[in-house]
């Protein structure tokens, strides 16, 4: 089988539509299919992974803990815009602890999530096989 490098950009936030969620499942299902996943958060889709969400008031399914499942898939190329944290008035103490246990270190956890600049994030979306925006 070959690899291919794949990128998902997550530009939306949580809830509202259907974007963030069909997001993490096509995302869980190329893992599944052992692709090298990469996931990145920018724009308003910084949101899906701030801590704490509740979406009792709006009837729907938070799906926001799914996120923890990551690391189970070896997903653990996560970024997330400085820039698009810093206009939303967010840091990265404000977003989940998502973690991986890392086999190089005796199964150590190991933070997934890096915040980068954009011009980061560009560089590594050119290094893509495949970028898929939701």
């Amino acid at each position: 089988m070959v690899t291919k490098k794949f990128i998902y950009l997550n530009r939306r936030s949580s809830f509202g539509t259907v974007y963030a969620i069909e997001s993490l499942e096509v995302v869980l299902i190329a893992a599944a299919f052992e692709q090298d996943v990469s996931l990145a958060f920018i724009d308003d889709g910084v949101y899906q992974i701030v801590e704490g969400q509740n979406a009792d008031g709006i009837g729907m399914k938070n799906f926001s803990k799914t996120f923890h499942a990551l690391g189970d898939y070896d997903i653990n190329k996560l970024y997330v815009s400085a820039e698009s944290l810093e206009e939303r008035g967010l840091n990265v103490d404000d977003l989940m602890p998502l973690v991986y246990e890392d086999e190089d270190d005796d199964w150590a956890e190991k933070p997934s999530v890096k915040v980068i600049s954009n011009v980061e994030l560009s560089k590594i979306m050119s290094e893509q096989d495949v970028c898929l925006s939701f």
